[in-house]
């Protein structure tokens, strides 16, 4: 039990890792989902395709893959050639990533919307982007709720990730202590702090599932 304890400092640093990349990851990646579905909606046929292959590439390559590239092969693409540290690697490849996973599942809200909420929006006079913020982006957000829960908890394991750019994080933090005192207790600790952080998502989420569906009844 006391050598538990002794674990539980060194793999908070690393679980504060993981936190503040989760938490920049949101703050980043879901406004940019949401512009991101609103584009893919718009008239603009260009601007449409382009993000409809934007989504398909960061859906369609793995992430790890992206950390290596960004962190790696940026430096050396002509025009950009840019060399970023190691977290704000992590950082933009996470929230591109991200943001085209939210921006289908909140392009598949806003299409769940009765086409009839945006006619009798016109009837009242309502401009198009006072119709989403004030009509369909609030019957949105109880639709889209589950994938968002889904994607969330999804996020803070992907986290691990940064594992291949030498970042302290909980997962690494872990294995240092493996190779260091030869046992896999650090890992069992490690997966109780995953499933810790992934049990307060789930109950904020369900919280949340239960106050929308109030108003379906």
């Amino acid at each position: 039990m006391d050598y538990v304890i002794s674990l539980l400092g060194p793999l908070s640093n690393g679980a504060l890792v993981t936190l503040k990349l989760f938490f920049i990851t949101l703050a980043l990646s879901v406004p940019l989902g949401l512009a991101l579905a609103l584009a893919r909606l718009s008239r603009f046929k260009a601007l449409s395709r382009f993000v409809e292959a934007y989504i398909w590439l960061m859906r369609g390559t793995p992430l790890m893959l992206q950390l290596l590239f960004i962190y790696f092969a940026l430096p050396f693409v002509p025009v950009i050639g840019v060399r970023l540290p190691d977290f704000p690697s992590a950082v933009v490849a996470f929230a591109l990533n991200y943001a085209a996973y939210f921006a289908e599942i909140f392009r598949a809200g806003i299409q769940s919307v009765d086409r009839g909420q945006y006619e009798g929006a016109k009837v009242l006079g309502l401009s198009y982007s006072q119709t989403m913020r004030r009509i369909v982006l609030p019957q949105m957000v109880r639709t889209i709720l589950p994938p968002v829960s889904n994607e969330t908890i999804t996020l803070v394991k992907d986290t691990s990730l940064i594992y291949v750019l030498a970042l302290n994080d909980l997962l690494r933090a872990a294995r240092g202590i493996v190779q260091r005192d030869f046992t896999t207790t650090p890992f069992v600790v490690a997966a109780a702090f995953y499933l810790l952080m992934t049990l307060v998502l789930t109950w904020g989420f369900n919280r949340l599932e239960k106050r929308y569906a109030k108003y379906d009844a």
